[in-house]
């Protein structure tokens, strides 16, 4: 067990410390450190005019891409399930979005599709007589949730179908005879089957959503204003565009203790499931 314990140390327990004593001084990197600052920095965090906002942001960044590929997903891996010609082309082409790196999935989106002048959605907007839409400034939180469901799809999709294709066929057969037919069916006999699946899904993908951060970098940086500013960009401003480490460090504290909440709910979820 050392060798786990001391990897698990170096890599997670001794930055956490690190970041607990940079959130109590006053450390920033245009200015002489001021030593310890006691609550100072998580008292101007919490009092910020704008933490309301962010948490909001935060909140929906994982609430719809998580609601969006969880249900995408599964209406994908029931097509999938059954056999049809070409299958494993559309599987391949399902899956392909999921091995794009988030900061080259931000820049196709931003610059290939929602581009208001030479995007292919400003494209068809011309083409049917409609004014195309200027996605980053007027809808700049949908289109963040869009990129996001957009390359997370494809997990969701590939854990529910390996769980759909382990359903027992006589379950479906023997519901057919007792007349449960489409989506009585699909309500009564595959999604309880799909449950504890869904449950892990939700809970690894909530883990990455609250931590997003290149496609908001991309695309909007946090605009405009603060409409798309979640936790992590939060902290990546204050750290890296303000210089003051002792804030971010407060904002990161605060972001583990959110995370830890959430984890726990879910571990709880999936305990009674199992």
């Amino acid at each position: 067990m050392a060798p786990a314990i001391g990897s698990l140390a170096v890599w997670a327990v001794v930055p956490t410390l690190l970041t607990l004593w940079f959130a109590f001084q006053g450390y920033n990197l245009l200015t002489p450190p001021k030593g310890f600052v006691g609550f100072r920095n998580f008292y101007f965090l919490l009092t910020d005019p704008g933490l309301p906002t962010v948490l909001l942001n935060t909140a929906l960044l994982v609430v719809w891409p998580l609601a969006l590929t969880i249900g995408l997903g599964t209406a994908l891996a029931l097509a999938y399930n059954d056999a049809f010609y070409g299958r494993g082309i559309a599987r391949l082409l399902v899956i392909a979005p999921f091995f794009v790196m988030p900061t080259v999935s931000a820049l196709v989106w931003k610059n290939l599709f929602m581009n208001p002048v030479y995007g292919l959605f400003a494209g068809i907007c011309r083409m049917l007589g409609l004014t195309p839409i200027d996605w980053f400034a007027n809808w700049p939180l949908a289109s963040i949730v869009i990129i996001v469901t957009w390359e997370w799809t494809p997990f969701a999709t590939l854990i529910i179908l390996t769980s759909l294709q382990s359903l027992d066929r006589d379950l479906l057969e023997a519901a057919l005879l007792d007349g449960a037919r489409g989506f009585a069916r699909f309500v009564y006999v595959v999604l309880p089957h799909l449950a504890r699946t869904i449950a892990v899904v939700a809970m690894i993908e909530t883990i990455f959503f609250l931590g997003i951060y290149a496609e908001i970098a991309v695309t909007t940086v946090g605009g405009p204003g603060i409409a798309t500013t979640n936790l992590p960009f939060l902290i990546y401003s204050r750290a890296l565009l303000g210089f003051d480490v002792g804030a971010a460090s407060a904002g990161g504290i605060l972001a583990i203790i959110l995370a830890n909440i959430v984890m726990v709910l879910f571990m709880r979820t999936i305990a009674r499931e199992l």
